[in-house]
């Protein structure tokens, strides 16, 4: 019954994962769909000829709504025309932003003139490039052409290049990370801070065309390499693969100690079922659907399964934590007659178990099927053994180390491990749902990048780590206020 359960979990968070962006369909006729949403342009023209331009703004918008339900159909149709039609776009907003009739006129003109010649068949039917044949000098050709918007001051046109920048990160994050991390954390730092600094009122172009220079510049010199060893290979193993072992052998350690012989199936079942769902998800992604197209669902799914894993995290170490008094502890194992811990604890250790391993799993497999091109079969292997070995003497000393601690160390130096694993998902899932668009980025200024705990320079991201850190203070001094109290009165 319980496994059934994981399954049934596992399936839903890919279900999420697909559905919570999915596009509005549309008639099915790109052509015939630009024709009605023509309609609006028309009238934001009339209006504007008028001279109400709160009005044509308004009637504009609805055109832009429109398009975005659209714009998928345009786009695997011509993808000359999705880019004409897309830079007018930008161009009509730019004109409303500064307010000046003539221009917003003009560029609305402009707009309605590229709509029909691609409602007329004037543009060539062509298939979109893959998002998977994307390769890193085509992002660094993406971030170049962004540039150029950025410091034109093209606002929607310098956000859509950012956009579309996050969309292809996937294709080419195997690359980067295979090569180094350090580059690879950045990049995912820079891309969130520069949609930050656009969105910003006003937007901070200075400070945006740094950052995407930078980004240009410690991005070049990782496209001209054309090969990998197998210490590549074993460094992907080893830095993607960290953080799921570090909560596999939490969880594995406080199995052993509190002697549950259902305890460890679960933690397995969920570790396997988390690594053959990445497998298959993996797969699917690289020979069905292209990592382009995927590249959002992927930060959806990397956010969701963080913020659901840091959830539990946090209970857990609160109750690691709680039970760091040896009374405590036996008093718990009593209730609990010949097994050490309950169902739904079980339960919890499996999904938690799942969750950590799919969040690092998916991207881990995509990262070897991508590399697999650009490297001998037999030193991929020899790498990939070399980084589970090196994971696992970590995880055997680890456990080894953990069950030979007394009891209250354990709890606590558990619930610490588990904790800091808390404050880094949480900092990972949110950072992961900004790279979807789905929360706001508001920049931080000069707050510092620290992987280590997953600290980016966003507010969205920092306000909720801290608040984990102050509400863990604050429960800590409860608690050791109480047993003050407590063990006063038994003196007294």
């Amino acid at each position: 019954m319980g496994k059934r359960l994981l399954l049934k979990i596992s399936i839903l968070l890919l279900i999420v994962g697909f559905n919570v962006h999915n596009p509005v369909f549309a008639s099915g006729n790109p052509n015939q769909d630009i024709v009605n949403a023509e309609e609006s342009v028309d009238k934001a023209i009339d209006l504007v000829s008028k001279g109400n331009l709160p009005e044509a703004q308004k009637t504009y918008n609805q055109f832009d709504t429109t398009w975005r339900k659209i714009e998928d159909g345009v786009k695997g149709n011509s993808l000359t025309a999705y880019r004409d039609i897309e830079a007018n776009m930008g161009k009509v907003s730019y004109a409303f932003s500064i307010n000046k009739s003539n221009q917003i006129l003009q560029t609305l003109n402009d707009l309605k003139m590229v709509n029909g010649k691609y409602a007329n068949g004037g543009y060539p039917k062509e298939i979109a490039k893959k998002q998977s044949d994307i390769s890193l000098d085509d992002f660094i050709l993406i971030l170049q052409q962004t540039k150029k918007e950025i410091k034109e001051h093209n606002h929607d046109n310098a956000l859509e290049g950012i956009k579309n920048a996050s969309d292809s990160w996937l294709s080419v994050e195997g690359t980067v990370v295979a090569q180094s991390s350090t580059v690879y954390n950045n990049s995912e730092r820079d891309l969130v801070a520069m949609q930050a600094m656009l969105t910003a009122t006003p937007p901070n172009y200075a400070k945006a065309t740094t950052l995407i220079n930078n980004m240009i510049g410690y991005l070049t010199p990782l496209a001209d390499k054309t090969g990998y060893t197998y210490w590549d290979a074993a460094m992907i193993m080893i830095r993607e693969g960290l953080e799921a072992l570090l909560v596999v052998i939490a969880l594995l350690s406080f199995v052993k100690k509190s002697g549950s012989t259902k305890g460890n199936a679960w933690v397995w079942s969920g570790v396997l079922a988390g690594f053959g769902v990445s497998v298959i998800l993996a797969f699917i992604v690289k020979f069905i659907i292209s990592s382009g197209a995927f590249g959002n669902n992927n930060a959806l799914i990397a956010g969701w399964t963080g913020i659901f894993a840091a959830t539990m995290l946090l209970y857990m170490s609160y109750w690691l934590h709680s039970q760091s008094s040896i009374a405590d502890w036996n008093r718990y194992i009593r209730e609990k007659s010949q097994s050490a811990l309950s169902k739904g604890k079980l339960i919890s250790l499996g999904v938690l178990a799942f969750l950590a391993v799919f969040r690092e799993g998916t991207e881990t497999v995509l990262f070897y099927i991508g590399m697999a091109s650009q490297i001998k079969i037999q030193e991929l292997l020899i790498g990939f053994l070399i980084g589970a070995a090196v994971l696992g003497i970590i995880a055997y000393f680890m456990i080894f180390v953990g069950v030979k601690l007394p009891i209250r160390p354990f709890f606590i130096v558990s619930s610490i491990i588990v904790f800091y694993l808390c404050i880094k998902f949480t900092g990972m899932g949110i950072h992961s749902l900004q790279l979807a668009g789905i929360i706001p980025t508001t920049d931080a200024g000069n707050v510092p990048s620290v992987e280590f705990f997953a600290l980016y320079p966003s507010w969205e991201s920092i306000v909720p780590q801290l608040f984990l850190v102050i509400g863990a203070i604050i429960i800590l001094t409860i608690r050791k206020l109480t047993s003050k109290k407590v063990l006063m009165a038994k003196n007294n």
